[in-house]
């Protein structure tokens, strides 16, 4: 299996990227390309002993900003890290992409040069999130901000597919985020989108609260791109000010300081099941290509974690898997 690797994408690359990669050679058996700047990746590949014929290297002289616009960028920067890295795809022998770099760029430069799965009309990103039973399944997370209600049906088929097949939850339940459990409530356009989940989604569990996102209740939570992008930044944002906030108190008590220290390996469990670089990458799904993007603050974890779960895409077949199951 051969993985190409943005190594220019990132607020910590090539460094973390290159890092990253190499604990993921260590570990899985599979072969990486990473594309980028050739001095700068082999500058940070001569820090580590790894087998040479596990990594080769594309040269590209343009990387695209993380604040760039996205459309723009892919059309000026044709010998892009992500145009270059995406392209690849098209060619025997290269089974998927990754990238921690600028997401509408991966987003529209999948689009453009991969084209659409069949039966799907619009990408939409995936996202492994923590829940209070294990995990769920959330889409889309900033893809799609003004999608239609059919679209919304293909992105639920979609994540049902990749629940089960890379997640292993058999027969994923899905839910609508909304601001009421009644099928009534929401404007008319989750009111439609509930009625075409009932018909076309299989094991719809109805609407899906704010507060309930965390709690289990769904396998598969749905959402708009905006409201699925708000979500994610709320939450991380929440864990951040609240172990701010925990740190400050216990500081201020030797009692609390010693509870914390009694408790310290509870702790860190709950701090590993809400990181994210726990959970790698977020699929980019509905594009004819496994296309994985990660965090742009991406730890070398995170992108071992990235490439871990891109080669479970790849050997569970995920895109034939979705064209089966939304054209069934």
């Amino acid at each position: 299996m051969k993985i190409v690797v943005d190594a220019m994408g990132g607020d910590y690359a090539p460094k973390a990227i290159v890092e990253g990669v190499i604990d993921a050679i260590n570990e899985f058996s599979v072969n990486i390309v990473l594309v980028g700047d050739q001095e700068a990746i082999e500058k940070e590949l001569a820090n580590y002993k790894y087998p040479k014929d596990k990594i080769e290297i594309v040269h590209t002289d343009e990387a695209i900003g993380m604040n760039e616009p996205a459309t723009t960028s892919i059309r000026k920067k044709k010998n892009s890290s992500i145009s270059v890295g995406i392209k690849l795809l098209k060619e025997p022998g290269y089974n998927a992409f990754v990238s921690a770099g600028n997401t509408g760029a991966v987003v529209a430069a999948s689009t453009i040069f991969l084209g659409m799965m069949d039966g799907v009309e619009r990408p939409a990103i995936g996202l492994v999130i923590p829940t209070l039973k294990k995990f769920a399944f959330l889409i889309d997370v900033g893809a799609n901000t003004e999608p239609k209600s059919q679209h919304l049906v293909q992105s639920a088929q979609m994540a049902r597919v990749y629940a089960r097949e890379v997640l292993g939850v058999q027969d994923p339940k899905v839910g609508l985020v909304n601001i009421g459990s009644e099928e009534t409530k929401g404007t008319g356009f989750e009111k439609e989108t509930y009625k075409m989940m009932e018909e076309k989604v299989t094991n719809f569990v109805g609407n899906v609260e704010a507060n309930e996102v965390f709690s289990g209740k769904s396998d598969c939570i749905v959402c708009n791109g905006f409201v699925g992008n708000i979500i994610i930044k709320t939450s991380e944002g929440l864990m951040e000010s609240a172990a701010t906030l925990l740190r400050r108190e216990i500081k201020k008590s030797p009692i609390a300081l010693l509870g914390a220290l009694l408790m310290k390996s509870r702790l860190n469990h709950i701090k590993k099941h809400a990181d994210y670089s726990e959970y790698g990458g977020a699929p980019l799904l509905g594009v004819n290509g496994v296309v994985m993007i990660s965090h742009g603050r991406s730890s070398p974890k995170a992108i071992k974690n990235a490439i871990k779960a891109t080669i479970s895409e790849v050997e569970h077949n995920i895109i034939e898997s979705m064209v089966k199951e939304i054209s069934g």
